[in-house]
């Protein structure tokens, strides 16, 4: 972050069509933004965990899980949520596999620091993750690569195209399970902020979503430049999947997710510490 005559926050998420749709707002200069100039940053999550590890962004999306070890530099911002509402990450395979052939198996995940791959661990502890770039993982599936795969964003919605089975749905798992939404991303801003620059870059991140959803077809219009070869259908359905009324605040039931999520994560061991989750109007 510089300070000039005017701040400059640089905003970092994925080039995914769910991320261009809450940033379009903010991206396309729709809301008033008063004096704070944003510079977006787009790479996929997995380096954006790293980067926020090493402290290197103002603002960014990251996995909740990565957000176990970034507690210290950085708070949750009430908004920007990828919440799975009984959907999820997909576990998949070239044949039907159940939950206990997965022991042991080598499985395509799309990094060990990502939600997903810690939702995986909690539904079956005993497997050897590969791995692999989120897009590449139904590529390793089909050739053998691998004995199963974790698909991430619109491989969620493709795989049956590609002849791909279902083992599991992460988010339909732990909705079972908890009866909770399961929490894969948000966004993090810097502790080291000034609290009243946190709030006003929350406002702005919290206003490009609320435009983004009341814009739909322009938002989507420029969502689908990220899309992946998605078709406009089915992008808007993926859209409507990642944004939505949990994205513009989590609510109780959404704090109370990534609170029984995390905890779950250290239970297991995946996760080697306590964390304690702030957000930057508690």
């Amino acid at each position: 972050m510089t300070t000039t005559q005017e701040t400059t926050i640089h905003l970092a998420h994925s080039p995914d069509s769910d991320d261009a749709f809450m940033f379009y707002a903010l991206a396309d200069g729709q809301i008033d933004t008063e004096g704070v100039s944003y510079v977006h940053e787009l790479q996929d999550i997995e380096t954006l965990n790293g980067r926020a590890l090493r402290g290197e962004l103002d603002v960014t999306a990251v996995s909740i899980h990565a957000y176990a070890y970034l507690s210290d530099r950085y708070a949750l911002l009430p908004h920007g949520a990828s919440m799975g509402d009984g959907y999820g990450p997909m576990l998949v395979a070239k044949t039907p596999m159940t939950r206990e052939q997965v022991v042991g198996r080598r499985v395509a995940v799309p990094g060990l620091m990502t939600s997903a791959y810690l939702a995986l661990r909690l539904y079956q502890p005993d497997f050897l993750p590969v791995v692999t770039p989120f897009d590449k993982i139904d590529e390793a599936v089909q050739r053998g690569d691998v004995d199963a795969g974790l698909l991430i964003h619109e491989g969620q919605l493709t795989y049956k195209d590609e002849g791909l089975h279902l083992i599991a749905d992460m988010g339909a798992w732990w909705k079972q399970k908890t009866g909770l939404p399961l929490p894969l991303g948000g966004n993090v801003i810097r502790k080291d902020m000034p609290r009243d620059l946190q709030r006003k870059v929350s406002r702005h991140l919290r206003d490009s979503i609320a435009f983004g959803l009341q814009h739909r077809k322009n938002a989507l219009d420029h969502a689908m430049r990220f899309a992946r070869g998605l078709d406009r259908s089915k992008a808007d359905e993926f859209v409507g999947m990642y944004v939505n009324d949990w994205t513009l605040d989590y609510g109780d039931q959404g704090r109370q997710a990534i609170r029984l999520f995390l905890d779950e994560g250290v239970k297991s061991g995946v996760i080697t510490h306590p964390v304690t989750v702030e957000f930057v109007d508690d």
